[in-house]
């Protein structure tokens, strides 16, 4: 069995620009840089064949290449924050190429995925995170914006869990059109 996701993988250099926002925060997990990416679609625990048809039918996939923009930061989990993201703007080519993706996974077979998709960067999982803690680091972040990346393709990735944390190995990459 393979723990499978789709996503724009990024370059290192946005990587170690992400990685230098973590701070103490009490209660946070930060990612591990290398694994810092954007989900475009989680899939979960497939065997072999299902893997082959979710790639196949990603292959026969098209859409354009777009510019994506990372700007500012939040939390999921107002109430008892879990989650520290830095956001994706909202742009019309990432909506449709995650329309399409999820379009070619349930045509293998996969259900639909019920939750809207909120496309984020996650930094860190919070635990017992204190809440004043959690609103110094988002008002600090409230300014974040990346340099414009160019995403040129999109990867079937796999999940690997460690005792250390989980380990990301690219399964497949997908070029999008010019």
């Amino acid at each position: 069995m393979l723990r499978l996701f789709v996503g724009i993988v990024f370059p290192p250099e946005l990587k170690l620009r992400l990685s230098l926002l973590t701070t103490r925060l009490p209660g946070a997990k930060w990612v591990d840089p290398g694994n810092l990416h954007l989900t475009l679609r989680f899939i979960g625990e497939v065997g072999e064949s299902q893997a082959a048809d979710i790639d196949d039918a990603l292959c026969r996939l098209k859409a354009r290449r777009f510019t994506l923009q990372l700007a500012g930061a939040g939390v999921f989990g107002n109430d008892r924050p879990r989650n520290l993201w830095i956001g994706v703007e909202r742009q019309p080519e990432l909506s449709a190429l995650r329309d399409k993706i999820e379009h070619a996974l349930v045509r293998t077979g996969l259900p639909p995925e019920p939750r809207k998709f909120s496309p984020h960067v996650t930094l860190a999982r919070l635990q017992n995170a204190p809440r004043e803690a959690v609103a110094a680091f988002l008002a600090a972040q409230s300014g974040f914006r990346a340099e414009p990346l160019a995403v040129e393709q999109f990867s079937l990735i796999a999940s690997f869990p460690t005792k250390a944390g989980s380990v990301y190995e690219d399964q497949a990459d997908y070029k999008l059109a010019g």
